[in-house]
C-alpha cells in the first residue's frame, strides 16, 4: 500500500499545476497522505468532499485513504474505525454512481481488507461479495487494469488457500499490465494505481 501512495502523489504532483481551491485542496491531501498524515488526509479529502458534492472523488480518496490504512492494523478497534469511516464516505458516492466501476473496485478493497484482518469470520461472509462485484465491474470497464488485476488478486489469495491451479490467473495479471500501459486517466486526480502491485504479482507467478 505504501509504494501506492507514493505512486499516487508522485503522479500528481508531478502533473498538476493547481489552479483552482480544488486542486489546491486535492494536492495538499496527496501531500499528506505520502506524509504518512493518514489521518490528516482523510480529514481534508472528507472537507473537499462536502464541497464538491457532484464529484465522486474526494469521498473515493477518504475511502481509500482508510482502507489502506486497515491493510496495515491488526487492532480491531482501529480497524473498525477505519473501515467504518471508508464505508461511509464510498456509501454516498456509490448511492450517485452505482455503475463506476472505480468505486465498485473500491468497495471490494474494503470487504478484502474485513477479510484479511479475520479470515475465519469474513471469508466465508464477505468471498462472494467480492467476486460480485469484481463481476459487475468487469461487465462496465472490461480493459479497467485495476478491475482485471483487483479480480486476479482476490482470486489469487483463494486459489493459493485451496491449493488450484494459478495459471489462468497469472494470465490475468499479466493483461492487466498489458491494460495499465494504455489506460490513461480523465485527470491527474482520477485513479491511476496498481501498476507496481501488477508487476510484483507477476514476477510471483511461478510459470
Amino acid at each position: 500500500m505504501t509504494k501506492i501512495i507514493v505512486t499516487i502523489v508522485l503522479l500528481v504532483t508531478t502533473q498538476l499545476f493547481s489552479q483552482s481551491q480544488y486542486e489546491q485542496g486535492m494536492s495538499k491531501a496527496f501531500a499528506l497522505w505520502g506524509e504518512g498524515k493518514n489521518t490528516e488526509a482523510s480529514d481534508l479529502f472528507a472537507r473537499i468532499a462536502s464541497a464538491e458534492k457532484n464529484n465522486w472523488l474526494p469521498n473515493y480518496y477518504v475511502a481509500f485513504v482508510n482502507t489502506s490504512a486497515a491493510f496495515e492494523t491488526k487492532d480491531k478497534d482501529q480497524m473498525n474505525t477505519l473501515l467504518t469511516k471508508a464505508q461511509t464516505a464510498l456509501d454516498v458516492e456509490i448511492a450517485q454512481q452505482p455503475n463506476n466501476a472505480e468505486l465498485l473496485v473500491m468497495q471490494a478493497m474494503i470487504h478484502t481488507a474485513w477479510i484479511a484482518y479475520d479470515p475465519m469470520t469474513n471469508g466465508m461472509k464477505l468471498s462472494g461479495k467480492v467476486m460480485e462485484l469484481y463481476g459487475k465491474a468487469e461487465v462496465i470497464a472490461p480493459t479497467n487494469p485495476r478491475v482485471v488485476f483487483g479480480k486476479a488478486e482476490f482470486e489469487m489469495g483463494s486459489a493459493q488457500f485451496f491449493g488450484t491451479d494459478t495459471q489462468p490467473i497469472c494470465a490475468q495479471i499479466a493483461k492487466s499490465i498489458e491494460l495499465f500501459a494504455t489506460f490513461k486517466p480523465e485527470t491527474a486526480f482520477h485513479p491511476n494505481w496498481g501498476l507496481e502491485r501488477a508487476k510484483e504479482a507477476r514476477d510471483a507467478c511461478k510459470y
